[in-house]
């Protein structure tokens, strides 16, 4: 499928893989579970108005409490934000699309599946009920024991990958397909902000997902991570706080960049320090990963460490002060408009100013003990989260005529920003000022309850202002003026260069900025060869930009068109949603009972609805995975552009390496959780949990595997068959053979030794489930493996890879990665 239907018809919106209209998605999705999260607010300020009297049940308001702050944090902050990134990144770097269309609709998939599921959880028993931070020890199931907050558990882990498909695709898109002459100090600078949150998203997630399977398996399989003294809270606290305070920057950074665009484009300025507000933008992005032991003052941690950690909070403070300098005199030395996209903006900018200087009480250790449990935190937490994305709202109002080609109504849209402001201010200012109020709880001293009924007034006021947002958009869409392509009169970005909507493929011809300005250029098609560059009299330009990579010259630029279309990414979702919902309840669902040996064990299924999910998702899973494989989907390369600094390097094999780094991170959090576990625990009162052979045997069978992986891509290159069907097999060969060893050990350990996922004979019980868990990990990453050695392997037989052996080098590397990381596990598992 790549033939694209009309915007009319609601077949398009599930086969669709252009990034305006994933954009488009993506925020419409974004807004109903603002919606969706503004309820859950509504009822936590209901429960405030009277700490005497209950709307809800306490469980039910620590749901509620719960579900508000995931659904804001992970399904509306963020997607909003990428529907404008998906949208308009693209246009602004000069590409057709992004790097990979289909890996673009799959991540929207995952995302609207994820929420889907979380919503599903309510009705499971009830959702997760832990708070947003989901700390141990309440996030297991003895204090959580409903099937919802196992569900909520696999929502998130199914919403950080599809994150991570986006994170790859806009990290090989912006290194990989900016115009010819746009080099990387000259994006626009919402497109900057993007690339460092992604950039801050490929390891903040990754270290989320790794978290998010370690509570999925103490949850689903029944390992004791967070209930260890060993691990419990204090390891949670590490791996989801690495992951937790770069989110504030991930959440903030494209609002930030909104803001900027919309500072420079109604003062008419460029921005003032441009090279230095880059430069202070990846300098956040370092450092947001070296504070985040700060949310953990109130732990054990001793107070040298907790004081480097105070040190490096202040730090990053400075670059921010550089950025709110530059944006002020940006306007000091402008022309200023006060549209409602303006005003979204510098609202923004204040509310973060002072979401920003409260936070600085937060970074010192001594306040941090008086405000840490207070609603200081939660006051900090929303003017910089929240207050920081209202220019996200400004970039709405910006966008919306290049989107639908129609302006808004002007008054409304001011109308809604100061109802907004008020709102806002009266809701969250007033946790400031009672300010001592606990955290979490619902019951509090009555002479702070006037400043709660006065915040929950604000409350809803704020929440009536988006109806009005609402109203204005429903409104224009359908009868508002038209915008012209581009109704602003200092825009700057190359969005504003095309027709309001855009056309499918952006461009009436290839855009460049080789001449120092944005130009159109035609390309000269010869007759059975690539496309050549032609100067403005048409004749076929010797000099500008860049000349063909080797690799560019595997497309054919010439006969084929690229695709739009696939069903596939959102089959995929939709089995991949399945199989998570049903391991959401296979704890409940399904008992076992070990006997002496694996056959005189015994499985009893009390619900049958959950173990069959499972299978239908993982056949769908296997099925959809082989269509997407086969499918004849066509999406090339931007054929001139600036990829420094990865010239030379072709856009999948970049996006292999960017998927391989995140998954770096992901099996570094595992062996890091193993090696601080095993630190509290005493290093040396451990000793291996299972005999050395086996680990030492499948050491050796990996690293002959990666040896024949390499083999088959010589012989690919040498276009022999026989060779590539021989290395491809004893590939496969050694890769079962692993598995079998590994399966064996097991059955040894579980059987023999009465060592399993929760119990040791031998001595922790955590210890056994570390090495399960790990080595598990590794193991699904094997059989993923196999499962693509064996589709290439039907395919070789078929005569592919001939003349064309990337498939081959791609697995390669994957494999390659799969292997190193048993030579980490190794060691630390069978030797000591």
């Amino acid at each position: 499928m790549s033939g694209l239907p009309p915007t009319t018809s609601v077949k398009r919106w599930f086969v669709t893989t252009n990034h305006k209209d994933i954009g488009i998605l993506y925020t419409i999705t974004a807004l109903f579970f603002l919606l969706f999260g503004g309820v859950m607010a509504l009822l936590i300020r209901l429960q405030l108005w009277d700490p005497t009297s209950q709307i809800l049940s306490g469980l039910a308001y620590n749901e509620a409490v719960t579900a508000h702050g995931l659904i804001m944090v992970f399904w509306f902050l963020s997607p909003f934000a990428f529907g404008f990134a998906n949208y308009f990144v693209p246009l602004q770097i000069g590409a057709d699309d992004l790097a990979f269309p289909r890996l673009n609709a799959l991540s929207y998939w995952l995302y609207l599946g994820s929420g889907l599921l979380l919503a599903v959880s309510f009705f499971q028993g009830g959702t997760l009920s832990a708070g947003w931070t989901i700390y141990a020890p309440l996030n297991v199931p003895m204090y959580t024991p409903s099937i919802g907050s196992t569900g909520a558990v696999l929502a998130l882990a199914m919403f950080v990958t599809g994150t991570t498909a986006s994170t790859v695709n806009f990290l090989t898109s912006i290194h990989h397909s900016r115009a010819e002459g746009m080099g990387i100090m000259d994006m626009p600078m919402f497109t900057w902000s993007m690339l460092a949150t992604v950039w801050m998203m490929l390891f903040a997630f990754a270290a989320l997902l790794a978290v998010g399977l370690i509570l999925a398996a103490d949850r689903v399989l029944g390992s004791v991570y967070f209930s260890a003294t060993e691990g419990g809270s204090l390891l949670w606290g590490h791996l989801f706080w690495f992951f937790g305070h770069p989110e504030v920057y991930i959440v903030f950074f494209p609002a930030l960049g909104v803001m900027l665009e919309l500072f420079q484009t109604f003062s008419g300025r460029r921005l003032v320090g441009r090279k230095w507000v880059i430069i202070s933008i990846c300098l956040i992005s370092v450092q947001s990963f070296l504070v985040w032991m700060h949310h953990m003052f109130l732990t054990t941690i001793n107070l040298e460490i907790k004081t480097l950690m105070m040190a490096t909070t202040i730090g990053i403070s400075l670059p921010f002060d550089l950025v709110v300098f530059a944006l002020i005199y940006t306007l000091i030395k402008g022309r200023i408009q006060f549209t409602t996209p303006f005003l979204f903006a510098f609202g923004a900018l204040l509310l973060f100013i002072l979401g920003g200087i409260t936070g600085v009480f937060l970074g010192a250790i001594v306040l941090d003990y008086e405000f840490r449990g207070t609603y200081w935190v939660v006051a900090h937490f929303h003017y910089v989260m929240f207050g920081g994305a209202t220019a996200l709202f400004g970039g709405a109002y910006y966008w919306f005529p290049k989107i639908t080609g129609k302006m808004y109504d002007e008054f409304l849209g001011k109308l809604h920003f100061v109802i907004f402001f008020i709102g806002f201010n009266a809701v969250y200012f007033s946790m400031f000022l009672g300010w001592e109020t606990p955290r979490r709880v619902f019951e509090y001293n009555p002479e702070f309850q006037i400043y709660h009924q006065f915040g929950t007034i604000g409350a809803f006021v704020l929440g009536f202002s988006f109806f009005i947002m609402f109203y204005n958009f429903a409104k224009s869409y359908v009868s508002g003026e038209p915008a012209g392509d581009n109704p602003w009169d200092y825009s700057r970005t190359a969005e504003w260069a095309v027709s309001s909507p855009p056309p499918l493929e952006n461009w009436p011809d290839r855009p460049s900025y080789a001449s120092g300005k944005l130009e159109f250029v035609k390309d000269y098609v010869p007759d059975g060869g690539p496309a050549m560059k032609t100067d403005d009299n048409g004749d076929v330009a010797t000099d500008g930009g860049d000349s063909h990579s080797a690799h560019i010259s595997e497309y054919p630029y010439w006969d084929k068109h690229p695709s739009h279309a696939s069903i596939w990414p959102f089959a995929l979702s939709v089995a991949l949603g399945v199989t998570l919902f049903g391991f959401s309840g296979f704890a409940d669902a399904v008992t076992v009972e070990l006997g002496e040996t694996a056959m005189q064990s015994s499985v009893t299924i009390s619900n049958a609805l959950y173990p069959t999910a499972i299978v239908a998702g993982l056949v769908g899973l296997l099925y959809t995975g082989v269509k997407w494989g086969l499918e004849d989907f066509y999406a090339p390369p931007s054929e001139f552009a600036e990829r420094w600094p990865f010239n030379g390097v072709e856009k999948v094999k970049l996006g292999m390496w960017f998927f391989l780094a995140s998954d770096v991170i992901v099996f570094g959090a595992f062996l890091s959780a193993a090696i601080f576990v095993r630190y509290n625990a005493g290093w040396m009162t451990w000793s291996p949990l299972t005999e050395s052979l086996p680990g030492l045997i499948n050491t050796f069978v990996l690293i002959t595997s990666s040896f024949t992986v390499i083999l088959a891509l010589v012989a690919a290159r040498r276009e022999s068959r026989q060779g590539l069907l021989a290395t491809l097999g004893a590939t496969i060969l050694l890769g079962f053979t692993f598995m079998a060893i590994k399966l064996w050990e097991w059955n040894h350990e579980i059987f023999d030794r009465g060592v399993t996922i929760s119990a040791n004979a031998h001595g922790d019980p955590i210890q056994a489930s570390i090495y399960y868990v790990t080595t598990g990990l590794h193991g699904i990453h094997v059989l993923l493996g196999l499962v693509i050695a064996i589709f290439l392997f039907v395919r070789a037989y078929q005569g592919h890879y001939l003349d064309d052996e990337r498939p081959i080098e791609y697995f390669g590397l994957y494999w390659h990665f799969v292997d190193i990381v048993w030579v980490f596990i190794f060691p630390l598992f069978y030797l000591f």
